[in-house]
């Protein structure tokens, strides 16, 4: 009897244990009791964003998305994703370093509620933390779209998107690279604290150590730790937000120096063009957004690629996502003949509301796939990202044979260039690469950018260019926080999941 009674206990044991403690991760569904909890409906209204974001968003699908990552029967009981996942929207909503971010959860009130935390609770996460969870936790995952379907889905339930048309269009991000040396960037980031001193107090220049003057590195460094040092030792001074965050800075970047880290090169970014004369080294994120502003997909690429052949994703995840799409807005750059062909599709169609271009709605043209057309620049790049010199018309009007336009490439670059095998001859004093105007085969197309339907439907696009300014200059998005595709991705995945919360709270 005494023998059945244990092994029935053990059995239970068994069964509690691999249900309840299957993923070593911790439930957190609701706030922590306390008798502290009434200091947040005092001090953190309603009208808080992170306490509307928190009514809005049930997070418990990060949880459920993440169960995978986390070993499921040894180790110690692990950080709450959901937790982690929060502090770096914290990140992309505040521009906060990982050190500040988790301090700041120590004593705002806003950041406790929002990540779950009692109001009396001191037990932080560790910054590095959050980097593990970055590496270890979200990668490999298609963050991107689980979170724009996510947010896209809560706009559908209440209402808001009830329009049946996206906007198209592409925003770039530069690059985490820095073309400066590591002299010029220990320079700027010095500069940069003793700005932020100086505009507390102008006085404390005196107290400073004096500045290098010449380009040696090793100079520079040893300044770098004496200002580092002047400013540590003044409690007052490194503890006011701005100097602190500079003061932080500065220790990164001269740590990453000093351990020989690489600060200058990003492997996955690539040269894209703004306009003729300007370019920039990053990468592009290809957005597609309902008429009430909420972004129902997006794609990220290196910078040189082309906006017209991403239509045909955009159109896919959007609709997948859960937005019905009847209606696409874009500019220039997704008239190509594919993304017309591919708007008239019985099955997939949509109305193209695109005006057409002379050079990328031509017919035939070999390696289509290979060269894309920069619609800001007016040139042809090559698949290794160089753009054209410049383009000459070929062939007479009216003479029974279609024109041609023309695009020169630098051929001394082509000469050096990895991908020359297929795509430049041996010797050749020239590379060219010829397109075939053919506006003849887009009568319809023609037709319907002069109606005056076209021409209404058309005006709603600035609303996206509104947007790439929100992503860029409210969330950062300008430039990029890491290095790699990977880390790309992640990062715009954040920052439109943030700028979709706010939307949907905006229209609620």
């Amino acid at each position: 009897m005494v023998c059945i009674q244990y092994l029935d206990m053990y059995h239970f044991f068994r069964i509690f244990m691999t249900t309840n403690i299957r993923s070593m991760l911790p439930i957190q569904s609701t706030l922590p009791f306390s008798d502290y909890s009434v200091l947040y409906d005092l001090l953190v209204p309603k009208t808080n964003l992170l306490r509307q974001i928190n009514d809005l968003v049930d997070f418990s699908f990060i949880r459920k998305e993440l169960l995978t990552k986390y070993c499921s029967d040894n180790g110690r009981m692990a950080e709450c994703p959901v937790r982690m996942f929060k502090y770096l929207l914290l990140k992309i909503i505040y521009d906060l370093s990982d050190i500040d971010v988790v301090e700041q959860s120590l004593y705002d009130l806003s950041f406790k509620y929002f990540l779950g935390m009692a109001p009396e609770e001191t037990s932080l996460i560790n910054p590095s933390s959050l980097c593990k969870f970055r590496k270890l936790r979200l990668k490999d995952n298609d963050l991107m779209n689980l979170l724009i379907e996510k947010t896209v889905s809560i706009a559908v339930e209440k209402g808001i998107i009830k329009s049946r048309t996206i906007i198209v269009d592409s925003t770039h991000t530069g690059s985490r690279s820095n073309p400066y040396s590591s002299v010029d960037v220990l320079k700027l980031r010095s500069k940069q604290l003793r700005k932020a001193l100086y505009d507390f107090d102008d006085k404390v220049k005196s107290s400073l150590p004096q500045k290098n003057e010449d380009n040696d590195l090793g100079n520079e460094l040893e300044y770098t730790h004496a200002l580092v040092d002047a400013v540590s030792s003044n409690t007052v001074l490194s503890n006011i937000p701005k100097i602190k965050e500079r003061l932080n800075m500065l220790k990164e970047v001269a740590g990453d120096i000093e351990d020989h880290y690489t600060t200058s090169r990003d492997t996955d970014a690539r040269v894209g063009h703004k306009s003729e004369e300007d370019s920039f080294f990053g990468y592009k994120t290809h957005i597609a957004m309902s008429d009430e502003r909420i972004i129902t997909a997006a794609i990220v690429t290196s910078g040189e690629k082309g906006d017209g052949p991403q239509l045909e994703e955009l159109v896919k995840q959007s609709r997948e996502n859960g937005m019905e799409v009847e209606t696409v807005v874009g500019d220039t750059a997704y008239s190509g003949k594919e993304n017309i062909i591919l708007s008239q599709n019985e099955a997939t169609g949509f109305e193209l509301v695109s005006r057409l271009h002379p050079t990328i709605s031509h017919g035939f043209r070999k390696k289509e796939d290979e060269f894309d057309f920069n619609k800001d620049a007016g040139m042809f790049v090559c698949p290794a990202g160089h753009m054209a010199i410049r383009k000459a018309r070929q062939g007479k009007k009216n003479q029974g044979e279609n024109q041609t336009m023309t695009y020169y490439f630098d051929v001394e670059k082509c000469r050096t260039c990895s991908r020359r095998n297929g795509c430049y001859k041996e010797g050749a004093k020239s590379k060219t690469y010829s397109v075939s105007v053919k506006s003849e085969e887009h009568k319809r197309q023609s037709a319907f950018q002069e109606t005056e339907e076209f021409k209404e439907k058309a005006t709603v696009r600035y609303k996206i260019e509104a947007k790439n300014a929100e992503l860029k200059n409210v969330l950062g998005y300008d430039k990029a926080t890491s290095y790699g595709m990977d880390c790309m991705r992640m990062q715009g995945a954040l920052t439109i999941f943030v700028a979709n919360v706010k939307r949907i709270i905006k229209l609620s």
